[in-house]
């Protein structure tokens, strides 16, 4: 699987970074070994540009975090949304209160001018319905709460010992035994322990939001999630309002709909899925068939 850099700055604000969600490597606890495979020779943008050009119509995009590489790659590539087949982005707050400030999301926040940029493109020049960005915000994705019951579970359908899938399910969850030695159960405990931590700091739950997994399991099965079109922009003046995902539910600027935004969820079902993909591919690991 290629791996390209993107740029490292967001377009026209000073970067910021989120080491107490997720840690100074964006991993929480867990470890990686060092990659053997050196990085694409092209960047980002133009390997989003590129792999849409070699399959058009049948590349479905997903982001999962701020959409600078994304607003790159359109100004160089204005039809870009019709070579795709979907795109699907985490990001935004549309209905729901922030999570970096009272009004906006971590990801549009990174970059509210990027994300201004992507939703203004998009339907430029009188693109089809369909081509519209399907965004699930915190309007849903915070719907899915994964607690270490849930991580109890996904160790048990990956194979391991009872006992040592027990220790997931305690608060604080613990990593012992055949958990560990297992390197797909390991990193992911690893990674939700820190994460975990910080939602029982700041939130009063011992567990997260699995925000990334629920944008890309509805990419997979859009049954998963209802979505409503609307117009959306991005506020990126100073204030309160800064990097909010501006939604017109009452039609009141008469602007057509340039997003899908993602309404409702099946966060019960997100979650077993869940359980079973990760537990499944956890379980080669031991050996197990499932």
């Amino acid at each position: 699987m290629p791996v390209a850099l993107g740029r490292e700055e967001p377009l026209s604000k000073r970067l910021e970074t989120s080491t107490e969600t997720h840690g100074p490597r964006g991993l929480g606890y867990a470890e990686l070994p060092a990659s053997r495979t050196p990085l694409d020779a092209e960047d980002a943008a133009t390997r989003i540009i590129e792999t849409a050009r070699g399959r058009p119509g049948e590349i479905t995009l997903v982001t999962l975090g701020p959409l600078t590489n994304l607003a790159v790659a359109l100004e160089r590539e204005p039809s870009l949304p019709r070579l795709l087949a979907s795109y699907v982005l985490m990001g935004g707050a549309y209905g729901a209160p922030g999570n970096t400030t009272p009004t906006s999301e971590w990801n549009v926040y990174v970059d509210p001018h990027a994300a201004k940029a992507v939703f203004a493109r998009w339907t430029a020049g009188g693109a089809d319905p369909p081509s519209r960005p399907l965004a699930l915000g915190l309007d849903v994705t915070e719907q899915a709460r994964f607690v270490p019951e849930h991580l109890r579970h996904l160790a048990i359908r990956a194979g391991a010992q009872p006992l040592d899938a027990g220790a997931l399910g305690r608060e604080p969850i613990e990593a012992v035994g055949s958990v560990a030695e297992n390197p797909i159960l390991r990193f992911v405990a690893d990674a939700l322990r820190f994460y975990f931590e910080f939602h029982a700091k700041y939130d009063g739950f011992y567990g997260a939001f699995i925000h990334d997994p629920f944008a890309v399991a509805a990419a997979l099965d859009r049954s998963l999630i209802r979505a409503q079109p609307v117009f959306v922009d991005v506020e990126i003046g100073r204030g309160l309002a800064h990097a909010m995902t501006v939604a017109d539910w009452r039609g009141l600027t008469r602007k057509p709909a340039n997003v899908e935004v993602a309404v409702e969820g099946d966060a019960g079902a997100f979650l077993d899925r869940f359980i079973e993909r990760v537990g499944n591919l956890a379980a080669g690991r031991f050996g197990v068939a499932r």
